[in-house]
């Protein structure tokens, strides 16, 4: 049993390492024709924290945030994720 756990454990590291280099080659091809960023709108809060363990939000506006175009970070948040999450707290 440990066998099998210890080689699925490593087929998905190898699987991890495989995507990540895959992912990280396409970018460096699209950020070499122009294409490997993009800018999302993010809306920004900030919370301010209050008497009594109370928090107030304030909105801040929105503000267009870079990010790459790729499964993984590459010096930028994705921008499939920053579309998913287009609310930042501060």
């Amino acid at each position: 049993m440990k066998k099998l756990l210890w080689l699925t454990v490593r087929a998905l590291v190898v699987v991890f390492v495989v995507a990540y280099v895959a992912d990280f080659a396409v970018f460096r091809v699209e950020s070499a024709r122009g294409r490997g960023y993009d800018s999302v709108e993010v809306k920004q809060f900030l919370e301010t924290p209050l008497k009594g363990s109370k928090a107030e939000y304030d909105y801040m506006g929105t503000q267009p945030v870079d990010c790459a175009r790729a499964l993984f970070p590459h010096g930028a948040p994705p921008c499939w994720w920053l579309r998913r999450h287009a609310s930042q707290w501060e």
